[in-house]
């Protein structure tokens, strides 16, 4: 594995300069109403189908020489040479000194790096599966892990509840809060229950407590063989057997958190769907590396949406993207993507450990539709920040309320087209009955009811919700992340941030039993003794 050289910074580019140029002269003036009046065929050039996925980009402050500058500057990056380490496993996490090869976990047999190591893995791991599932015994499925060994299987199970198994009920516990574990053992018996201890190093704190908490509960309801109740996945096979634990499933060094759900982390996803779906689930992502890898950047998904995201974050200078998936599986999805890429490009400096002068990764947030509507909607339409949405729509869904489902459908075109259209004033002041406020005179009501439009968008539209198509969707979102840090010149790939509260929790823990306050700055100390007296 060879390390390439660190790519040029963006902001020293003449595409980056150009950019900025265009931004000032048409840009932020960008009015996406006149532009589909411009011109009859926007939503046909700027829509893009990936596999299943079609994606449109229309309702965006973007045009074609807006995506000319980007593609520019992608090219000044080194975008596809980027893209070509990526799939070919060279050393990009450079901190850490490791490949990132989540693209070898979903390659066919026979292809990609380790792919003799990756299929033994997973052909044990899916026999595995098959036997409980067959066997009948087991009942519940309890994956007791955290960030990426949770929110990655908790996303994926029930958005493909369609393809479940019906006898098995699959719970995810995470949070070192007992709340968490305590209210779900209450309703459990240890006699069908299964329990998937999922945790890289075997010591990640957070699930080795929940792991004992399960363990004593197991032992106290009368569960006598721990090794035919609990397995694992970890590379950590010694501290699994000390445990009591006598299956287990590996990964490798070059597996991701965030990017592991394509690994063992899946075995629970696997329980849920089967061994063939979860080999679709696979295939799918796969399908979704090779459109990454080969498609021309004008028509490459992820290229277009990683650029997009640059053109907001860095030029536009909005600072956040709301994910509205009108679909109630992928419920999880905002939850799951807010790791995938805050954790990923929430970076400040760049690959050679300078600081950078330009903003990274925008916050990512969001809630099911038409839930979302009802709560935050409101700041979407008429608050003093824009915030690009970016809503998933599923056209065919797994039940037979079809005219419920419309209504889904439709609520998902509105807030988009309302968003896009707005209203004026004099708009509001037409639709507002005379007696509709009686307090308030017409023309301050008309301003209340004023919404300002051109607030951009993406859709995207998946056929239906399958193991194949959520393949496809989530590693579209992986390469997306991929383009937009490659371009700032960041590492995406460790997450140093997620370890220095750890470490500090690991200091002032045994101070709850000590009370030692020594060393330990004015606020934290009068917390910690608040919280231990009595």
């Amino acid at each position: 594995m060879s390390l390439r050289p660190v790519p040029p910074r963006c902001d020293e580019t003449p595409a980056w300069a150009a950019l900025a140029g265009h931004y000032q002269a048409h840009g932020r003036g960008f009015d996406l109403r006149e532009a589909f009046a411009r011109d009859p065929q926007r939503f046909e050039s700027l829509s893009v189908e990936a596999g299943s996925i079609f994606a449109d980009l229309s309702k965006n402050w973007l045009d074609a020489a807006t995506l000319r500058c980007l593609l520019d500057l992608a090219d000044q990056c080194g975008i596809q040479q980027r893209r070509q380490s990526l799939m070919n496993g060279e050393v990009l996490n450079t901190t850490e000194g490791r490949a990132a090869l989540h693209t070898a976990l979903r390659a066919p047999r026979g292809q990609g790096p380790f792919s003799a190591e990756v299929h033994a893995v997973l052909d044990a791991m899916l026999e595995f599966v098959e036997g409980v599932r067959q066997a009948g015994r087991i009942r519940h499925v309890v994956n007791i892990g955290i960030g990426g060994s949770d929110l990655g299987p908790q996303m994926a199970v029930p958005a493909l509840q369609a393809f479940t198994h019906p006898d098995l009920t699959l719970h995810f516990i995470s949070n070192v809060d007992a709340h968490d574990i305590t209210h779900l053992l209450r309703r459990l018996s240890p006699h069908d229950t299964l329990f998937v201890v999922a945790s890289k190093t075997f010591t990640t704190q957070e699930t080795m407590a929940n792991a004992h908490a399960a363990k004593a509960w197991f032992k106290a309801q009368g569960g006598r063989d721990i090794g035919a109740h609990f397995v694992a996945t970890t590379t950590n096979v010694a501290a699994a057997a000390d445990f009591g634990i006598r299956t287990t499933f590996g990964f490798w060094d070059w597996v991701g958190g965030r990017y592991s759900l394509w690994s063992a982390i899946g075995l629970p996803i696997a329980l849920a769907i089967g061994a063939q779906h979860f080999r679709d689930l696979l295939a799918g992502a796969h399908a979704m590396d090779q459109h990454f890898a080969h498609t021309p950047l004008k028509r490459n998904l992820p290229i277009l949406l990683g650029l997009l995201d640059i053109w907001y974050r860095n030029f536009h200078h909005l600072s956040s993207r709301n994910v509205a998936p009108y679909y109630q599986g992928l419920g999880r999805l905002p939850a799951y993507l807010q790791q995938l890429e805050m954790e990923s490009n929430g970076k400040s400096v760049n690959l050679r450990g300078e600081p950078l002068e330009f903003a990274t990764s925008p916050v990512i947030w969001g809630e099911p539709g038409t839930n979302g509507q009802h709560a935050y909607f409101q700041m979407l339409h008429q608050g003093t920040d824009v915030i690009p949405v970016e809503f998933i729509l599923v056209k065919t869904p797994f039940h037979d309320l079809v005219e419920s489902h419309a209504k889904l459908l439709a609520n998902g075109l509105a807030q988009a087209q309302a968003l896009m259209l707005g209203k004026n004033t004099d708009e509001a002041r037409k639709e507002t009955p005379p007696t509709a406020s009686p307090n308030i005179d017409p023309v301050t009501l008309a301003h209340h009811r004023t919404f300002r439009g051109n607030r951009p968008s993406t859709t995207l539209v998946l056929d239906a919700l399958t193991p194949h198509s959520l393949g496809q969707l989530l590693a579209l979102y992986e390469h997306r992340v991929f383009v937009s840090g490659a371009i700032w010149g960041i590492n995406s790939f460790d997450q140093w941030g997620v370890e220095l509260g750890k470490a500090m929790c690991s200091k002032l823990l045994p101070r709850f039993q000590t009370g030692e306050m020594t060393g330990l700055d004015a606020s934290t100390a009068g917390l910690l003794r608040r919280l231990i007296s009595e």
